[in-house]
């Protein structure tokens, strides 16, 4: 029987922070596989696939709150997901003020927007624009609790043409405020693969 090693990509859901990279990165080192390349969502690693199966590997990251993605439906609307979550929350999102996200995901997945959206929203059962919504007041979480911004610099931080519209998208998700969710004690966010 060969042990030969094998270039593999690895599509993982719930993989949002830099964390979740170390994680993903330490467990499949500890399975003898070789972790060539690591972002958000997707692991390039060489191994022997007799000497690793995928239940092992499946099961290795479930245990950690992570899933191995199979299904290509479920790989595409990962990939999208991670795509969306590194544009709002890791990368400045001023820089792309001329464009919208529709076409950014249309070119980032080379693929049809309207087909995007349309399986996005069959398997997901919100929208692209509610989950980018969603992840935006996520983000005007973080950046409230941190107290460094007043709501009109997040407003351009995350894209909004308007302190108003971020204001009532806020109170919309939220049900609060944006001043009383400042003042709460409690912090209410959520973890990234939590949010929609």
């Amino acid at each position: 029987m060969s042990n030969r090693k094998q270039n593999i990509k690895l599509y993982i859901k719930n993989m949002v922070c830099p964390r979740c990279i170390r994680v993903v990165q330490e467990e499949l080192e500890k399975l003898g596989m070789t972790v060539k390349s690591i972002a958000l969502g997707e692991v390039l690693v060489s191994y022997s696939e007799e000497s690793v199966s995928e239940e092992k590997i499946s099961q290795t990251l479930k245990d950690n709150g992570f899933e191995l993605l199979l299904d290509k439906n479920a790989k595409i609307i990962e990939q999208i997901k991670k795509y969306i979550i590194n544009l709002i929350h890791f990368d400045d999102l001023t820089k792309y003020e001329q464009s919208n996200f529709s076409d950014l995901i249309e070119k980032e997945l080379d693929t049809d927007y309207h087909y995007l959206t349309s399986l996005f929203s069959s398997i997901e059962n919100i929208t692209i624009e509610q989950f980018i919504i969603f992840q935006k007041i996520e983000k005007a979480k973080e950046l409230l609790k941190y107290g460094e911004l007043t709501l009109s610099e997040i407003a351009y931080t995350l894209g909004y043409k308007s302190v108003q519209h971020l204001s009532n998208q806020f109170k919309k998700v939220t049900g609060l405020t944006a001043s009383e969710f400042k003042k709460m004690t409690s912090n209410l966010r959520k973890p990234l693969d939590a949010v929609s």
